[in-house]
């Protein structure tokens, strides 16, 4: 990470269904699908698998805030999973797959809170997203990263990625990058 790029490090559900969707927008680096805010160090995808380890699914968003704020990774973030379920998104179930913001600092955890209180009128459940800083983030294996990407056909891309790659696009063009 240079000094003109920042991290947002996220979970809401299962980390492909993000990594594909924030590697769309213009001013992100790059995506890594890890775990984060767990008790065990090194997770493997298996141990976190086993709801033992505390950890969730995360990505972590390298990105320039120049091109996209913190504030608009959130917005899409919140678009793109049901932060009024508690440890579920859609077939995933587990505290793995719980919707939560890892903040760096405080800036990002007081964004998040205003975003979270902005957005409460918008669902008729509250909203369950955990905010805690960030202790320490452990990149997945590398058959996880850009799984979309190596792994298009697959049905779990058609059925759950895809409609969220399509809604960022729609719902977020003008954010989307042309590069």
């Amino acid at each position: 990470m240079t000094d003109d790029h920042a991290l947002a490090t996220l979970a809401g559900g299962c980390f492909w269904c993000l990594e594909a969707p924030f590697e769309e927008l213009g001013g992100v680096h790059a995506v890594t699908s890890g775990y984060a805010g767990g008790h065990v160090a090194e997770p493997t995808y298996e141990d976190v698998c086993s709801g033992e380890t505390g950890h969730a699914e995360v990505v972590q968003i390298e990105y320039d805030p120049d091109r996209i704020s913190y504030a608009d990774l959130l917005a899409v973030f919140f678009a793109l999973h049901d932060p009024t379920t508690k440890d579920r998104q859609g077939p995933d179930v587990g505290s793995q797959y719980r919707s939560a913001i890892f903040t760096h600092d405080d800036a990002q955890r007081e964004t998040a809170e205003a975003v979270i209180d902005e957005l409460a009128d918008e669902y008729d459940d509250p909203i369950v997203t955990e905010i805690e800083p960030l202790e320490t983030f452990y990149p997945a294996e590398g058959y996880h990263q850009n799984y979309y990407a190596n792994n298009p056909q697959r049905a779990y891309c058609q059925v759950q990625i895809r409609p969220k790659l399509q809604k960022v696009r729609e719902q977020f063009a003008e954010q989307v990058a042309d590069d």
